[in-house]
């Protein structure tokens, strides 16, 4: 029995988690850094909702447990097929930094980049925005400053990183 109860806290803190990165990378600004964090969490969500739906059915034997534990994965079920599970399997790839084009004189952890997202057969999405580090598996991207080259706060290089590994055409 204690063993069953250890399981359920552990699935259900773990499906909290996801559920909060998740919620927190649909954020306009913010975003998972790490391709395995972020496919962690969309799979996470995908696969652990029924699972836990599940689990929380059968293991609970109180009934208010049971209709508690229940409950949010049922609308989070819901709310995954409204919105289409491909639309979110789809919107599982990280935003990879192919050019450093400016980088803060003052801070280390902002710089302004050119980024690729990989949407599989779909190609991919481009985008130049503002980062800010805030740990090596979060940023928050910003829309690019107007006449950022004319700001003094701004040092230009151009520096290729290439996170995705393309070969230049």
């Amino acid at each position: 029995m204690d063993t069953k109860v250890n399981i359920s806290k552990l699935l259900n803190w773990t499906y909290c988690l996801i559920l909060l990165l998740f919620f927190f990378d649909q954020l306009p600004h913010f975003d998972i850094k790490s391709q395995n964090l972020k496919s962690f969490v969309y799979l996470g969500l995908l696969l652990g909702t029924p699972v836990l739906l599940l689990w929380n059915y059968f293991a609970f034997t109180q009934r208010k447990q049971q209709l508690l534990g229940t409950l949010y994965p049922s609308i989070i079920l819901i709310f995954i097929f409204v919105i289409d599970p491909l639309d979110v399997l789809f919107s599982s790839g990280s935003w990879h930094t192919q050019t450093v084009l400016y980088q803060h004189r003052t801070s280390r952890f902002e710089q302004i980049e050119f980024q690729l997202q990989d949407k599989g057969a779909l190609g991919y999405n481009k985008r130049t925005v503002q980062v800010f580090y805030l740990t090596p598996l979060f940023t928050w991207s910003s829309p690019v400053p107007k006449n950022i080259h004319f700001a003094k706060e701004w040092k230009k290089v151009n520096l290729d990183c290439n996170e995705l590994g393309l070969k230049e055409p």
